[in-house]
C-alpha cells in the first residue's frame, strides 16, 4: 500500500514515523495526485511541535501544504484535467487529513495548477508555498511597483529569496535582511544587510539615500519589527507574512504607516488570484528570473533526518523530500 507519514504526538523530528494507508478515490470535483516530491516548511515544524496557531488533531496527524506529482485520478465532474498531467499543489488548506507527506493525496481539482516547464521535480515541489506568499504580500497586497525599496527578512529563507527575485522581475530594489554575514554573498540583492553585524535601521537609510524602505515583508515578527518600522520611510508599508520569531510582538501603536497582516491561503483560495500568480510564476521561469533554490534532497525514509536538518536553521533555500 502507499506510504504516509503521520504523527500520533507532538515533539521533535523523531514523532514522524511513516506508515501505509489505502489509496482513496477523488470524489466530486477532485483529484487524486501522485506525490514526486514535497517540501519542508516552518509550518510543519510548527504542527509537528505543537505551536501551530490552527489546531492540530491527533493521533495520526498527517503534514505538508506543498508538493509536485502528476494526476492518477479524476472524480466526478473535473475538467480541464488529465490522467497523467504534471501538476503543483496550490494550497493544501486541511494538511492534518490530506498533507503532501505521502505517496498520494487527494485535493479539489482547484487546488493544483500546471507545472511549470522547465523547473527539475525537486524545484517544482519547493515553489508554490514560496512565491505565491512573496509575490502574494509583495504584489496583490502591498501593491508593490518598479523603483519601490523594499526590505525583506529573513531573506536567506525560501520566501525570502522569492521576494528578492520577484522584487528584481518587477524592478523593485529588494534590499534583504539575513541573520548570518556567511549568507550574504549567496543573495541577488540590490544590497544585503547581516543582522549579527550592522544596525538596521542605519544601513536601510544608507542604501535608500535617508530615505527609508517603501516597502517591509516581515516573515519575522517579534520585538525586532520595531527596527523596521524605524527603517520605513512615513507613509511606507509594512506586511507581516510569518511568525518565525515566536516571541510577541508590540502592538505599532501610532505609527505612520499601512500595516497589513497576511496569510497565503487569503489568495491562494482565490481561483483568480491563483490564475494570476500562476501566470506571472510561469513568466519568470520561462525567463529564468524566478527559480527556486534547493537546500537538500532527502527520500521519504529520510523525512526525520530532513526535519532535523529544518531545525538546525542553517539551510539556505529550500528542503526537499522526494518519495
Amino acid at each position: 500500500m502507499p506510504r504516509v507519514v503521520v504523527f500520533d504526538e507532538f515533539g521533535g523530528p523523531d514523532v514522524l514515523h511513516v506508515v501505509e494507508q489505502p489509496v482513496i478515490d477523488p470524489g466530486p470535483g477532485e483529484v487524486r495526485v501522485r506525490i514526486e516530491a514535497f517540501a519542508v516548511n516552518p509550518l510543519d515544524r510548527m504542527m509537528r511541535s505543537g505551536t501551530s496557531p490552527a489546531p492540530v488533531p491527533l493521533p495520526r496527524a498527517r503534514l505538508g501544504v506543498e508538493g509536485t506529482g502528476v494526476v492518477d485520478a479524476l472524480g466526478p465532474g473535473v475538467t480541464g484535467l488529465a490522467v497523467g498531467d504534471p501538476v503543483v499543489l496550490a494550497a493544501v488548506p486541511d494538511a492534518t487529513t490530506r498533507g503532501t507527506y505521502a505517496e498520494y493525496t487527494t485535493v479539489p481539482a482547484s487546488r493544483v495548477v500546471p507545472r511549470p516547464a522547465g523547473l527539475s521535480v525537486p524545484e517544482a515541489a519547493a515553489v508554490w508555498v514560496a512565491y505565491s506568499t512573496a509575490y502574494g504580500a509583495l504584489v496583490e497586497k502591498a501593491g508593490m511597483r518598479p523603483g519601490d525599496h523594499v526590505l525583506i527578512t529573513a531573506a536567506s529563507g525560501g520566501v525570502g529569496r522569492a521576494a528578492v527575485q520577484i522584487a528584481n522581475h518587477l524592478g523593485a530594489v529588494p534590499i534583504a535582511l539575513t541573520r548570518h554575514t556567511a549568507k550574504k554573498d549567496d543573495l541577488p540583492a540590490a544590497a544585503v544587510i547581516a543582522t549579527d553585524q550592522e544596525d538596521v535601521v542605519e544601513a536601510v537609510h544608507h542604501h535608500t539615500h535617508g530615505a527609508g524602505a517603501d516597502i517591509v515583508l516581515d516573515v519575522v515578527m517579534g520585538p525586532d519589527q520595531q527596527n523596521l518600522i524605524k527603517a520605513t520611510r512615513p507613509g511606507g508599508t509594512l506586511v507581516a507574512a510569518g511568525f518565525l520569531d515566536r516571541r510577541p510582538t508590540p502592538f505599532p501603536a501610532g505609527t505612520p504607516l499601512t500595516i497589513y497582516s497576511y496569510r497565503s491561503f487569503e489568495h491562494t483560495l482565490d481561483p483568480v488570484v491563483v490564475r494570476r500568480m500562476a501566470a506571472f510564476l510561469n513568466a519568470g521561469v520561462r525567463l529564468d528570473t524566478l527559480r527556486p533554490a534547493v537546500d537538500a534532497v532527502f527520500t521519504l525514509d529520510q523525512v526525520v533526518e530532513a526535519h532535523r536538518h529544518l531545525d538546525k536553521g542553517l539551510h539556505t533555500g529550500k528542503i526537499v523530500v522526494t518519495t
